[in-house]
């Protein structure tokens, strides 16, 4: 045998009896939500959540997800994330908390105190830390079979948007004011007004139609679904940022996740918080802009009429307090605590909901 054919045989012999390369495992993940793409949490979690996470996991090779994004309503309707994770229908939920008061009391925090904060970022940052200061947050997702893994917030204040000519806060007296969750609480401060429970997607009809002469919403949203062609004005009141949405995970398909995958998540679930509350900032002055642009008025509330609404408003924050309190959770000491994290960030309300 010659030095050559010797040569193939060796060359034969180690391609045999080379320790195989570990196969990557590719892991299913189906993402709902009952909004549609073109809403800014939605494209974000599609642009920056996906490849974030699938970029940390090609650093080890070992995992690879393979992504099924169901939007819109295919799977769940906006009011659905939370049973629809809960039922195992997806395995990741972006969970629009505001229709969930009574299964996620905790996460009203940010609404139960407006007029302190119009700061997307501060807030989104001071909700997240009290869920993970505080077991409470958590264990209220657990509850539903879910996993908590990051608050967004993606509104950087909200303001009233009104059919009609509106001067000041006493122009909404009398109005049907559309709005979801606990900022139809906000409107008990203005004489002869009525909350009307609406979704952002029904905002637009309802305002259309005369269901309602106004709706509570922020301005990148109204610019997304063009509410200055049914809402002309719009009323500067800063009523402040709210918490509503949170990444949750079902919670049996998170038992069967890798711990490396469960890092993974668990960090890029904080990363777009950040992302999403910078976006929301950015994109503020500029979707007021756009409102404008578009024929809309923007109408600006003085400190002082402010200060009127927000101290003839009920202390909407002691009663949330006080349920949870009743419930053998801390709410005090998490209402406290957030307003102190915002006020640490150069953040104080024009009324302090701490004190009756």
């Amino acid at each position: 045998m010659t030095i050559w054919t010797k040569g193939l045989a060796l060359g034969a012999m180690l391609a045999c009896t080379a320790i195989p390369a570990i196969a990557q495992e590719k892991i299913s993940a189906v993402v709902i939500d009952g909004y549609p793409a073109r809403a800014l949490w939605v494209k974000e979690f599609t642009n920056f959540f996906i490849p974030e996470v699938d970029k940390r996991l090609a650093e080890t090779g070992n995992y690879v997800m393979d992504w099924q994004e169901s939007y819109g309503g295919s799977i769940v309707k906006p009011k659905g994330v939370l049973e629809g994770v809960q039922l195992g229908l997806g395995d990741i939920g972006i969970v629009t908390t505001i229709f969930h008061s009574s299964k996620l009391p905790s996460q009203g925090i940010a609404a139960v105190t407006p007029f302190v904060s119009t700061d997307a970022r501060a807030v989104a940052k001071a909700v997240d830390e009290i869920a993970r200061e505080f077991p409470a947050m958590q264990n209220e997702f657990a509850k539903q079979n879910q996993v908590y893994l990051a608050t967004g917030v993606v509104l950087d204040t909200y303001q009233v948007f009104s059919t009609k000519e509106v001067a000041s806060v006493s122009d909404l007296e009398g109005f049907k004011i559309a709005g979801a969750g606990m900022n139809l609480r906000y409107l008990e401060g203005i004489n002869g007004a009525a909350g009307v429970r609406g979704g952002l997607t029904d905002f637009y009809n309802m305002l259309q139609t005369g269901l309602v002469d106004a709706a509570q919403l922020w301005p990148e949203a109204a610019a997304t679904f063009k509410i200055s062609e049914v809402a002309p004005y719009m009323l500067r009141a800063d009523l402040g940022a709210v918490n509503s949405k949170t990444i949750t995970v079902n919670a049996d398909y998170w038992k069967k996740l890798p711990a490396e995958v469960q890092e993974v998540l668990q960090a890029v679930a904080v990363d777009y918080r950040d992302h999403l509350s910078g976006l929301a900032m950015d994109r503020a002055s500029a979707a007021a802009d756009a409102y404008v642009a578009a024929g809309g008025t923007i109408v600006e509330v003085s400190d002082e009429d402010r200060a009127t609404w927000a101290n003839a408003m009920p202390n909407i924050a002691l009663e949330w307090a006080k349920t949870l309190n009743d419930a053998g959770e801390p709410g005090s000491d998490m209402l406290a605590a957030y307003l102190s994290k915002l006020e640490a960030a150069g953040h104080t309300g024009v009324r302090d909901w701490t004190q009756e």
